[in-house]
């Protein structure tokens, strides 16, 4: 059964249904899957995040340190899938931009090479440390915390109790994957050296073309949401006080720490009121499952503006505190032919396209504030044109709890 789940086949039968339930929500309408779908997600980074997209983690560590500030900057994910082969030739295909994006007339999606997995386990290296789970806004963790994983144990596949997994209860959406797709396409790559100007706009025309899909337009009149600011600032009792501005468009918040000391042991912080650790809540989500993550207290309501990490996080991590704090936006979608208003009537689109925002900031607690590390950007330090997918791509752990205990037991990431 496992083996047949996670066939290729499998899951494109998945999201092939998942797209019929998200088609026609609350009808009993009949779709069929489209013959090519597209996604854009746009970010707004500012603080440490928009350093490190900007001149890698190297940048914002040189800031952090007081070398330099940062202005806010954006960030654009681009993804083509189709169930069509090339029509001829190798797989080709473009997205055609509105002059304020910034990016020229166009931006290539490319057609990534295969290539052999450069992840594997480090020899001799043997597992140390311990990862400290805390989760919850308030100045004392609440009961069961914290859940302490030794990683030694890990490696003898002893698990700790009380363990819940990442994103078990977080809804998965449907992705555009080089494995659910015949034909696959994306920017950034490295076919091309651009970086999304900090001034950029969405809004206008965009238009996609490729030998194996059918075109795609459609008009945006949503553009990036504006930055987050905001203070992480010492409490009573060793607590931080994290506070932020409210963003007009945001549908809810999500707020994390990682921090770490020299002996090896580690301490991840979530505002969530349960347990939930990177994952889905790391990636943009949609307004509707924001909804319903606020419901179960993984998410923080759009009205709220502040959060306090329990006094324990900090001593747990003492040598180097590191915040983030996502807020989740709006979400347009167009489809061609749209979907009939009539319920009776069969719904066959060509294409589907989703374009999902987000902002998110990164600072070190007690360290300068969030929107102090934006103001009076210095206009050479943002002159580097590298683009962070040009930079040699190093190994990356899966996301959320997994991935974290594998790094740390040197499983090759």
């Amino acid at each position: 059964m496992h083996r047949l789940l996670t066939s290729r086949a499998a899951r494109g039968a998945l999201l092939l249904a998942s797209f019929t339930l998200l088609a026609a929500p609350g009808s009993s309408q009949q779709a069929s899957g489209p013959i090519a779908r597209y996604t854009i997600d746009a970010g707004t980074m500012s603080g440490m995040a928009a350093m490190a997209g900007g001149g890698g983690m190297g940048a914002a560590m040189g800031m952090m340190m007081g070398g330099g500030r940062s202005q806010a900057m954006h960030e654009l994910v681009l993804r083509l899938g189709s169930t069509r082969a090339p029509a001829s030739g190798a797989p080709a295909a473009d997205h055609f931009l509105p002059a304020g994006v910034g990016l020229g007339a166009s931006v290539p999606l490319v057609t990534p090479r295969s290539a052999p997995s450069e992840e594997q386990a480090i020899p001799g290296e043997k597992p140390k440390g311990r990862l400290l789970l805390y989760w919850g806004c308030g100045a004392t963790p609440g009961p069961g915390q914290p859940i302490v994983i030794d990683f030694a144990k890990v490696a003898k596949g002893q698990m700790p109790p009380g363990l819940y997994m990442t994103g078990a209860s977080i809804p998965q959406e449907w992705q555009i994957r080089v494995s659910n797709s015949r034909t696959y396409g994306d920017w950034p790559n490295g076919q091309t050296r651009k970086m999304v100007p900090a001034n950029a706009s969405l809004l206008g025309d965009h238009r996609i073309a490729g030998n194996y899909s059918p075109d795609i337009a459609f008009n945006l009149k949503q553009d990036f949401m504006p930055a987050i600011t905001g203070r992480a600032s010492p409490g009573a009792g060793g607590t931080t006080n994290l506070s932020w501005n409210a963003l007009p468009q945001a549908t809810g918040y999500y707020a994390w720490v990682f921090g770490a000391k020299e002996n090896g042991d580690m301490v991840w912080w979530a505002s969530s009121a349960t347990q939930a650790f990177g994952g889905p809540v790391w990636d943009w989500i949609s307004p509707g499952s924001v909804q319903k993550l606020i419901g179960q207290k993984i998410v923080m309501p759009p009205s709220q503006t502040s959060c306090t990490v329990p006094a324990a996080v900090g001593q747990a991590g003492a040598d180097m505190l590191m915040g983030s704090l996502y807020a989740y936006g709006p979400e347009a979608n167009f489809a061609y032919p749209p979907r009939p208003a009539d319920p009776k009537i069969a719904w066959k689109p060509e294409w589907i396209a989703r374009v999902r925002y987000r902002a998110n900031t990164m600072w070190m607690l007690n360290g300068p504030d969030m929107g102090s590390m934006m103001s009076g950007a210095d206009e050479e330090d943002m002159s580097d044109d590298r683009a962070p997918q040009q930079q040699k791509k190093k190994k990356k752990c899966g996301g959320g709890l997994g991935g974290m205990l594998a790094g740390a037991m040197g499983a090759g990431c």
